[in-house]
């Protein structure tokens, strides 16, 4: 068993211990793109977890997958300065524990900021990955909030219609 098999064990027990089942599909869901093929809906509705280095500080965005951070906007949303950038592969697993593709809002270390952009409150229902680059769960974006222990934000400039 690697390490990582074990960490996408320990996710997937806790989230069936919080009621949700998990989704392992037989094929790789590392995109928005595949993992809402797999799971059958919109792309939009997939939480993608993407981690970005804000000057050297890391920090986890969980938004929408048809959506895109606005540095701005996650920069103001931070409170930090600095060039936004994609961090390499390496960065990703030090950081979080995931590969690129497999980065699950769960069971994160508590030093990495994770912030849960309000575009994915469009949906009633929205799926982040489970620890794996093939797995899934289906959840509200309240129970998203509760289980990632996220911080609400808008980095990507889509806010929730309003009543």
């Amino acid at each position: 068993m690697t390490e990582m098999d074990s960490r996408a064990q320990q996710v997937q027990a806790y989230l069936e211990q919080a009621g949700h089942a998990v989704d392992n599909f037989t094929r790789l869901t590392p995109t928005s793109a595949a993992a809402a093929e797999a799971v059958g809906c919109t792309v939009g509705e997939i939480a993608k977890s993407i981690l970005l280095l804000v000057g050297k500080q890391p920090v986890l965005v969980v938004t929408s997958g048809d959506t895109r951070v606005k540095s701005g906007l996650l920069k103001q949303a931070s409170g930090l300065n600095g060039k936004v950038t994609l961090p390499d592969p390496n960065e990703v697993v030090r950081c979080t524990g995931y590969p690129p593709g497999a980065v699950s809002p769960f069971l994160l270390p508590k030093e990495l900021p994770v912030f849960l952009d309000r575009s994915l409150q469009r949906f009633e229902k929205i799926f982040p990955a489970a620890g794996t680059c093939s797995s899934a769960v289906g959840l509200s974006f309240t129970r998203l909030l509760e289980l990632s222990g996220a911080r609400v934000v808008d980095v990507s400039g889509i806010q929730e219609a309003t009543e």
